[in-house]
């Protein structure tokens, strides 16, 4: 039964029109991310608008309560997981709406709790979408954990991250009040006040509005994939392609990841997405033909590849996408690459926002990928070193069911992200559960869990996390998990302390995310 204060506290979060959840199991499943799990929570805030996000802010600080802004729950970095007991976790994902399409001033205004998925589905009868649109999760991911957390995929080639597409935000502060970072038009206007929110991880405010950029959606595409013995070769051809501004993703897979993804999915599965894509763009027949073409190239060509790499291209005209993929084509020959069937490309840009069952691993393993975005002279050198740290560690892994992956995406203007990946035989989370399908899952075996093995996971996560800080990486994410302010200037960190000193004096926004 709920004491006095408690009691009070909710009625109180509650007044401004928020819904506020303190049941057992509702606190256990906000309480956790991909990975792993924070401290017990004294309540849960679901606002449905700016003012009732304000109201429960103040509410809850005011009575001395730390404050955790959660997005679509897509965090594998502690982005949302308490320090300590007694924080109210306000999600914000009732706060769902696109407010405001200008197609005169091309920007959008929306909530932070609509999903990148949802906000690309509403623009697409116009015939536009925002710069960078979504990352692979954005069936679940939402606008505001991306300005939070920062994030890559769709029209990263081009475009760059997902901060870069923001012009203005609307911030709930610590105290609950509401600042405007700036001009709905245009960014910067004078010192960049909207990018001094953006990527804190929800350390500085809770994102109340963003106004995005916007541009034509592209009417041609290019599509290209490529087999490498190397992963050396793979990095020379990427940072070559993205060096060449010739496409809007290029990402690519290690030997273990491409054989993850051949477990996974099914020829069926390829084909009825690639076909449901063609047909809603108005080519039935076309459609019938990729998809019977899906379905004869099979997946033989990458069941010897060592690595693998997939290139898109856009444009207005189809014979720009097609001399970009020609481009391409040439780098990679010069690299020591081959071309093979280019059906991954079309597959995913099929079903851009798929359901997230690559959360779990093809026999029901935990996931966790841990990423750093490096420039081009230091990609080989890192990918070197992990795999080094890998083969110290092979016979501990093989021992204790621990297998890596590795996945390489091109980042316009930034470099190239390496990313293992660890999967490892464990019992999945509530979050896992609720975000990955059903009908998948019922297929998966179930994992006890082994203290010995998350150990070993978390001591093989915290190696790579040092190897990518001692190669100069910058990261998505930095939540609770990156060393973000070990790479800072002393007096470049005096100043994010100060900052974080003017909008949260007493330090109950998120603590611990950033590192402050």
């Amino acid at each position: 039964m709920a004491t006095l204060a408690e009691t009070s506290l909710i009625e109180a979060l509650g007044a401004g029109g928020a819904e506020v959840l303190t049941d057992k199991a509702s606190l256990d499943f906000y309480a956790h991310d991909i990975y792993s799990r924070g401290a017990d929570l004294a309540a849960v805030v679901r606002p449905h608008d700016t003012q009732a996000l304000a109201a429960a802010v103040r509410v809850a600080t005011d009575r001395g309560h730390m404050v955790i802004p959660r997005g679509g729950g897509m965090s594998y970095t502690g982005g949302y997981t308490a320090p300590a007991p007694g924080a109210v976790l306000i999600d914000t994902a009732a706060m769902n709406r696109v407010l405001d399409i200008n197609e005169t001033d091309m920007t959008v205004t929306v909530e932070p709790g609509c999903t990148w998925a949802k906000l690309y589905e509403t623009l697409q009868p116009r015939g536009l979408r925002t710069p960078f649109w979504g990352s692979l999760s954005g069936l679940h991911a939402t606008v505001g954990g991306g300005m939070s957390q920062n994030a890559i995929f769709w029209g990263t080639g081009r475009h760059g991250t997902a901060a870069l597409s923001c012009v203005s935000l609307d911030v709930v502060l610590a105290d609950g009040s509401i600042m405007k970072t700036g001009s709905r038009h245009a960014r910067p206007y004078g010192p960049d006040l909207t990018g001094l929110f953006l990527c804190d991880t929800g350390a500085l405010g809770v994102k109340a509005t963003i106004t995005l950029r916007l541009v034509p959606e592209a009417r041609a595409h290019g599509y290209a994939s490529f087999t490498f013995e190397t992963h050396a070769q793979v990095i020379e051809a990427m940072s070559a392609i993205e060096r060449a501004g010739i496409a809007t993703e290029c990402f690519g897979f290690d030997p273990r990841l491409n054989a993850i993804r051949m477990q996974r999915d099914s020829l069926a599965s390829d084909a009825r997405q690639l076909v449901g894509m063609m047909k809603k763009q108005g080519s039935v027949l076309k459609a019938l033909k990729e998809g019977a073409r899906v379905v004869a190239a099979g997946r033989n060509f990458l069941k010897d590849a060592q690595f693998s790499m997939h290139v898109m291209a856009e444009a207005r005209e189809q014979h720009t996408a097609d001399a970009d993929i020609a481009t391409a084509r040439a780098i990679v020959a010069r690299a020591g690459g081959k071309e093979v069937e280019n059906t991954i490309p079309k597959i995913v840009r099929a079903n851009p926002f798929g359901p997230l069952n690559s959360m779990v691993g093809p026999q029901g393993e935990r996931w966790a990928p841990i990423h750093g975005l490096l420039p081009h002279s230091r990609a080989k050198a890192f990918y070197d070193a992990v795999e080094a740290l890998f083969a110290d560690n092979a016979e501990r892994m093989e021992r204790l069911g621990i297998h890596p992956g590795t996945l390489v995406a091109m980042v316009g203007g930034a470099g190239i992200v390496i990313e293992p990946c660890l999967y490892w035989p464990d019992t999945r989370n509530p979050l896992i559960d609720a975000t990955v399908e059903a009908a998948h899952l019922s297929k998966l075996p179930d994992h006890p869990h082994d203290p010995e093995i998350w150990e070993t996971v978390q001591d093989l996560k915290q190696a790579i996390v040092d190897l990518l800080f001692e190669h100069g990486a910058t990261h998505f994410q930095i939540a609770r998990t990156y060393r973000y302010r070990d790479s800072l200037d002393p007096a470049a960190d005096a100043l994010l302390v100060s900052l974080k000193k003017a909008v949260d004096p007493r330090g109950l926004m998120n603590p611990g995310a950033l590192g402050l």
